[in-house]
């Protein structure tokens, strides 16, 4: 009996839906902002030790470390665009109920459907806009969709490009004077690339923090790492 009783019972109205959904999307975006305001926060370290490299004429780890404000701030936009799209999924989604009340469902929305799907090529959202795809599926609101894991790979590339021109720019800001009076060809030095790693090594930001508290620059050195996953 009871289980009967559980078959019958109503699922969620568009409303209760609407309102889980949205809660959900407020909490993605909140934590959107504490990711960023980490990495604005790490970077503020990093800025402080290309500066002290750039006055010991150290440009290979001032340059390294610029590389990784580079990084940092393509993380940061790229968290401002997906925050965007989930406020406008959001919006979209309180549009699709007000038309269920007139019309006693849900209907597809083509808008939230392309959001959902730029957000699933997004590594760090995937898994999290997976399972609104299908729960959304379910509902009625978008159509089942494949993803292309392909573009989801060309995207992480993207974000981890950078050029000599955008770190020398970074160096600049910086280190200011410093940075713009340092010999030419210290200035044309290209960036080291240990084993293709993203950052900075540990040897060069102990060299530019000055090499005083080894376990602090590990500490540093992962979180900058972890604050942008």
């Amino acid at each position: 009996m009871d289980k009967l009783k559980g078959m019958l019972k109503p699922g969620p109205t568009p409303q209760q839906l609407l309102r889980d959904w949205q809660r959900r999307l407020r909490q993605e975006c909140r934590n959107m902002d504490r990711q960023i305001r980490d990495v604005q926060r790490e970077e503020k370290s990093v800025q402080k030790a290309i500066r002290e490299a750039a006055k010991r004429n150290d440009v290979g780890s001032a340059k390294s470390l610029a590389k990784e404000v580079v990084l940092s701030r393509k993380a940061v936009n790229h968290l401002y665009e997906n925050k965007a799209q989930l406020n406008s999924i959001s919006m979209h989604l309180g549009e699709s109920v007000a038309i269920a009340r007139t019309v006693g469902h849900l209907e597809k929305s083509t808008e939230v459907m392309k959001l959902v799907n730029n957000l699933v090529k997004a590594p760090e959202m995937a898994a999290t806009m997976q399972e609104f795809s299908k729960e959304m599926t379910k509902a009625g609101v978008i159509e089942e969709f494949v993803n292309d894991a392909v573009d989801t790979a060309l995207d992480s590339e993207d974000i981890e490009e950078e050029t000599e021109e955008e770190v020398d720019k970074v160096l600049t800001e910086i280190a200011g004077e410093t940075a713009a009076q340092l010999p030419e060809a210290v200035r044309n030095e290209k960036i080291r690339q240990p084993g293709q790693r993203v950052g900075p090594s540990r040897e060069d930001v102990a060299l530019a923090e000055g090499g005083d508290d080894d376990e602090d620059l590990e500490e540093l050195r992962a979180r900058l790492d972890r604050v942008r996953s």
